[in-house]
C-alpha cells in the first residue's frame, strides 16, 4: 500500500479580511510546515489591503482568488492527498467545502470555531462575509460557488457566540454543538460515528492569549483541549483540515508570532509528515 502523501495550501489573497495580518500569518503556518515536513505548499493569491465592508463587495473583490482555491482542491482530491491549508480568513471555505462534499459527500465536517459561520446575508446582524461562510456551503445562500454540504454533516466545536439565527438552525436540524466545558473528547467520537473527517479551525476558538486572532472570546478552548480532539480524528479517515484567522502578530506594529504551538497542537493529524527537529 502505498503512504498517503500531504497537499499542503496556503491562501494569501484577500478574502473578507477585516485587517491585513492573517495573510501573512497564514504564510507564516505555510513556512512552518515546509520546514517541518520539506513539502513546500502551493500559494494562491497575493497579499492586498483589507477592504473591511459588506458581504456583497467583499465577495466579489475575493471571486478570482476563491476560484483558483476551488480549482486546487480539485486536483489535490482527484490526487487522493491530504489536504492542510492555511487559508488565512473563514471566507475560504466557502471555495473548499463545496469540492470536500463533492469528493467525500459522506464525510463529517468539524468546525472549530468561536462562532457558527451559519448566517445568510438576510439573517445576519454585522453583514460580515465570515459569518456566511458554513451556511454558503450548506446551500442556505448562494455564493455563486457552490454548497453539497448538508446540515447532518455539521459538527460545531467550541462556539459561544451564536446568533438567534443560528441557534434556531442548530436546533431545529439537530447539529452536534460541542461546547468547551463538554467532555470534549467523548463527545466528539460520538459525534463523528465512524466517518471520514474534514476539520476547519478557526483559531478565536482558542481561549484568548493563545494565540493572536482578530476575535477574543471568553472560555475558549486550550492547546491541550485541541490536541485531544485532534487525537479522536486522527482515530478516523481523515480528508484534511484548514486552519483560517491566524494572525502574524498581536498587534499591528508588533513582532511577527510564531505558529509553532498551534501547530504542535494539531501534530496528532499532521505530525506523520514531520521530519526530526536539528538538534541545538
Amino acid at each position: 500500500m502505498s503512504a498517503i502523501k500531504m497537499a499542503c495550501t496556503v491562501f494569501q489573497g484577500r478574502a473578507g479580511d477585516p485587517n491585513d495580518q492573517a495573510m501573512p500569518g497564514a504564510k507564516a503556518i505555510g513556512d512552518y510546515l515546509a520546514h517541518r515536513t520539506g513539502i513546500n505548499p502551493v500559494v494562491l493569491g497575493k497579499p492586498e489591503t483589507a477592504l473591511n465592508t459588506g458581504w456583497r463587495k467583499e465577495l466579489d473583490a475575493a471571486r478570482l482568488n476563491l476560484d483558483a482555491v476551488q480549482k486546487r482542491f480539485e486536483e489535490l482530491f482527484v490526487s487522493e492527498a491530504v489536504s492542510v491549508a492555511a487559508i488565512s480568513r473563514c471566507v475560504v471555505s466557502l471555495a473548499t467545502l463545496p469540492v470536500v462534499a463533492k469528493y467525500h459527500p459522506d464525510c463529517c465536517i468539524v468546525w472549530f470555531d468561536a462562532h457558527g459561520d451559519l448566517n445568510t446575508p438576510q439573517s445576519s446582524i454585522t453583514g460580515y462575509l465570515g459569518g456566511l461562510a458554513q451556511a454558503g456551503a450548506a446551500g442556505l445562500w448562494d455564493s455563486g460557488l457552490g454548497n453539497g454540504v448538508r446540515l447532518d454533516q455539521i459538527v460545531l466545536v467550541g462556539q459561544r457566540d451564536l446568533d438567534p439565527f443560528e441557534i434556531a438552525l442548530i436546533n431545529e436540524h439537530g447539529i452536534p454543538h460541542i461546547k468547551p466545558a463538554d467532555n470534549l473528547s467523548a463527545r466528539l467520537k460520538e459525534a463523528i460515528a465512524g466517518r471520514a473527517v474534514y476539520a476547519h479551525l478557526d483559531c478565536d476558538v482558542l481561549e484568548p492569549g493563545i494565540v493572536p486572532t482578530d476575535y477574543n472570546v471568553e472560555n475558549g478552548l486550550n492547546l491541550e483541549d485541541l490536541t485531544a480532539c485532534c487525537e479522536i480524528i486522527a482515530a478516523h479517515p481523515f480528508i484534511g483540515i484548514e486552519i483560517a484567522e491566524f494572525q502574524n502578530a498581536w498587534a499591528s506594529t508588533g513582532a511577527p508570532a510564531s505558529p509553532d504551538a498551534l501547530l504542535e497542537a494539531l501534530s496528532p493529524l499532521i505530525s506523520r509528515w514531520y521530519s526530526p527537529l536539528p538538534r541545538l
